[in-house]
């Protein structure tokens, strides 16, 4: 009866499921790719709605998750504005992601509009609920001494201040009243949250002021004070009562929070196909998107949801591999995808249907950041960033594949893609340089050669483009590099004279990350290799002084 009665009942291992495994097998169940991208869709089709309230003001995605719920084609910038700066406690400005070209933007423009989502079932992301808020008032109090300082000058203002303070307008730019440079944040934020925010602010204006950030162009292109504003799928909006943006006493940055907050996925349906609604579907797009990127999916969106939940992964799998095959034939770095099971034991899960995946791909987003003076397409559409008059350009690794007529020489910092065509030793040269999380040292050990290929090129007045798989981390830390080693703090090239004169201090190399950022608006440095950088021009001070 025993040994009948332990027969019947089964094992530990595969009768008893617990609570964290029964809500991961049902989440796996509920988050396949077909759900994943029609909501990324439904939620589109809201931000859509909401930037056509609006059509004069431009569209700008936060990246990376912000990229899917904007088409292309209606995309005028991308911003990067971290939630890590807004949690709480760890409320910060960042000095290395100042954004800049979006208050250049939106001064232009009247305002802009800022798209993003959070899975975590709040109404906003911490981006939006206090980053964006602490970036606006920032760069509001800046402008506001900077004029108060104009002002305060009387008589003796230069040419360039009093373009700052027009003729008779001291007051209208000066009054406290008309310049708003107080902190705005939601209702939901804490009012004890709130008065701590306050009272760094001061701090977080004087850190702006000492990175050498151009507050002069600021003032010039900013009439009004900006301001957030918060849209959601819960935001009640009477059409026939939407406002003028022209009419507000300030510049609008508008955030839309595309998903819906609800924390329970619902279920859907349309003509043909039931599915589950996925709050804030396109974050952490690495561990369900299969090799999709944003721009691939917009462009295919059509086939992908009009095929169905049975077809979708197919179809993905078709359309990431032809991309890649066509990228490859272009010498663009392009490695084949590998889709991997998180957990073996899935294969035999009734529920689970093998949507939720591991990527092995590297990031290679398309850059769709609002293009300055200094910028250049090539016949493909890829961005090319000139820094300044220094000679030296930025770009991706997509570009060496069909060079550009004004590049003399390239510095190739990804050994993963193909040389161009015609090159040769004296005009190129390949350093395999791997992200800091992959080899701490990699950039460090590399920076050598970079500095005596680029001060040889630069003396013979080459022009010189810096490429890296993204043209966002790795090219921007050594065009940071040799711009520290090699240029004065006019920004003009002295083979290295200043650089023997000086101290080389954070705050130094901070500036002339904030200048290579101006031009370079797409920039993205990693911590762990601006960590190398500083480490590098250290030694590189210590010998010299030896």
């Amino acid at each position: 009866m025993a040994a009948a009665r332990a027969a019947s009942e089964p094992s530990a291992d595969e009768g008893t499921l617990s609570i964290y495994k029964a809500a991961r097998r049902i989440k796996r169940r509920e988050s396949t790719l077909y759900n994943a991208l029609r909501s990324v869709a439904d939620d589109a089709a809201f931000v859509a709605e909401i930037a056509a309230l609006w059509p004069a003001l431009p569209l700008v995605a936060n990246l990376r998750c912000g990229l899917w719920y904007t088409q292309p084609r209606a995309l005028s910038a991308t911003c990067y504005f971290k939630s890590t700066d807004g949690h709480a406690g760890n409320w910060g400005f960042s000095t290395a992601r100042l954004n800049l070209h979006l208050a250049l933007l939106a001064g232009e423009r009247g305002g802009c509009i800022i798209v993003d989502s959070t899975r975590k079932g709040k109404r906003f992301p911490d981006s939006m609920s206090k980053t964006i808020p602490i970036w606006c008032c920032v760069l509001n109090r800046a402008i506001q001494r900077h004029r108060l300082r104009a002002i305060n000058q009387g008589s003796g203002l230069n040419s360039e201040m009093s373009v700052a303070v027009p003729k008779g307008n001291e007051e209208k730019y000066s009054g406290s009243s008309n310049w708003d440079s107080s902190v705005h944040l939601p209702v939901w934020v804490l009012g004890t949250e709130k008065n701590a925010i306050e009272g760094r602010i001061e701090e977080w204006a004087d850190q702006f002021e000492s990175c050498g950030a151009d507050i002069h162009s600021l003032s010039l292109g900013l009439q009004k004070p900006l301001r957030p504003l918060w849209i959601s799928q819960s935001t009640r909006i009477w059409l026939n009562e939407v406002p003028e943006h022209g009419l507000w006493e300030f510049t609008p940055i508008i955030l839309v929070s595309a998903s819906a907050s609800g924390t329970v996925p619902t279920q859907r349906m349309s003509s043909e196909y039931s599915w589950r609604y996925i709050p804030g579907a396109g974050d952490d797009e690495e561990s369900w998107a299969r090799g999709l990127t944003p721009a691939l999916f917009w462009k295919h969106s059509y086939d992908l949801l009009d095929g169905g939940p049975d077809l979708c992964n197919q179809l993905v799998a078709d359309i990431v591999e032809k991309d890649r095959v066509y990228r490859a034939q272009r010498g663009e770095y392009s490695p084949q995808i590998t889709v991997k099971h998180l957990n073996s034991s899935s294969h035999n899960d009734p529920y689970c249907h093998g949507d939720h995946t591991t990527i092995t791909q590297s990031m290679n987003p398309d850059p769709s950041a609002i293009a300055p003076t200094n910028t250049q397409y090539s016949s493909d559409g890829h961005i090319v960033f000139w820094i300044g008059a220094s000679n030296l350009a930025v770009s991706s690794t997509r570009q060496v594949a069909d060079g550009l007529p004004d590049v003399d020489c390239i510095l190739n910092c990804d050994s993963t893609s193909r040389p161009p065509c015609g090159s040769s030793e004296n005009s190129y040269l390949e350093l395999p340089i791997v992200g800091s999380k992959d080899d701490r040292f990699s950039l460090l050990k590399n920076l050598p050669r970079a500095i005596n290929f680029a001060k040889k090129k630069l003396t013979a007045d080459r022009k010189m483009l810096l490429c890296c798989q993204t043209g966002e981390d790795i090219s921007i830390c050594v065009a940071l590099a040799i711009i520290t080693r090699l240029f004065n703090d006019s920004g003009c090239f002295d083979c290295g004279d200043s650089f023997a004169k000086r101290d080389i201090t954070k705050l130094e190399m901070r500036k002339r990350l904030v200048f290579i950022c101006k031009y370079a608006v797409n920039a993205r440095p990693s911590r762990g290799n601006l960590r190398q950088v500083y480490s590098f021009l250290c030694n590189e001070k210590e010998q010299l002084s030896c």
